[in-house]
């Protein structure tokens, strides 16, 4: 299975030469300066994950031992996770900021997203409650001020849908983010909550049902039947416990700067590179 090793800096022949060691690979090739590929490695054990690790996370490598023989346009389907995966913010704790409930409300994410609480929809309804009041327009403001999109993200998806590879944004986080990003990012799915707004303000509920980690699961699923892909021609791409069953379903699963519970689960993680370093895991 080839060995794939990506930086944002310049990777060493020391790097080469002590992964090539540890990975029992063949030889890496560079490409460019900071990508570099073995055609084949040995059995990626529990043992081997760990010592790669132990080196390359201190040196901001990412490593990735990849299916043999499939090619980037072999997918069907790239499906996201939105909060601190496409994007580099938790929409849910911005919001909560304008009311000064910041720290109150990432404390709950950030627990959920562990995988401390497994009551997603608990959770969520929590934290919705706590923004009971304020005005809509704080949406917008969290839209236009704060969100980013995650490193690579423009160039990943350009990629992906030069290729015809469908995508899909799916999000526990809420419909007035993802419906702004569908058509700027040109997106062929979305699904997120809706909060529930009366008279310009919400009223701390979300109205419908909630997306959580099954709901990913069966979105991903049905997007697949959809397109007619099977969930093996999906990558799914998300940083929280919350996306551990869609990941589970997909063909390849990527874990995004992600919690420790997540990235032990995901076929790869990229701790340091942006969102294109998946186009350097497959010939195209």
């Amino acid at each position: 299975m080839p060995l794939i090793l990506q930086s944002t800096a310049p990777l060493s022949a020391a790097d080469f030469d002590t992964v090539r060691t540890l990975a029992r690979a063949s030889e890496l090739e560079p490409r460019g300066d900071t990508v570099a590929a073995a055609e084949d490695c040995a059995p990626l054990t529990p043992a081997l994950r760990d010592a790669l690790d132990d080196f390359c996370g201190p040196r901001a490598i990412d490593w990735a031992v990849v299916p043999a023989g499939r090619k980037l346009s072999d997918f069907r389907l790239v499906a996201m996770d939105m909060d601190s995966t496409l994007i580099t913010i938790e929409c849910i704790d911005e919001i909560a900021d304008f009311c000064g409930l910041k720290a109150e409300v990432s404390a709950i994410t950030e627990a959920a997203m562990r995988g401390e609480i497994t009551d997603f929809n608990e959770s969520l309804r929590r934290r919705v409650a706590l923004l009971k009041g304020l005005d809509a327009s704080v949406l917008d403001r969290v839209y236009a001020e704060r969100l980013r999109l995650s490193p690579g993200a423009e160039r990943m998806l350009q990629a992906v849908q030069a290729l015809g590879i469908k995508t899909l944004l799916v999000s526990g986080g809420f419909v007035h983010f993802t419906d702004q990003l569908k058509p700027r990012l040109k997106l062929d799915f979305t699904r997120a909550n809706t909060l529930e707004i009366v008279d310009g303000k919400l009223t701390g509920n979300v109205v419908g049902e909630i997306v959580n980690a099954d709901v990913k699961a069966r979105t991903v699923q049905e997007v697949c039947a959809l397109i007619g892909a099977t969930p093996d021609q999906a990558i799914v791409m998300g940083d929280g416990s919350n996306d551990l069953k869609m990941m589970a379903v997909a063909g390849l699963s990527v874990a995004f700067r992600a919690k420790p519970v997540v990235r032990a689960q995901a076929s790869v993680a990229f701790n340091h590179v942006g969102l294109d370093g998946l186009l350097e895991l497959f010939p195209h």
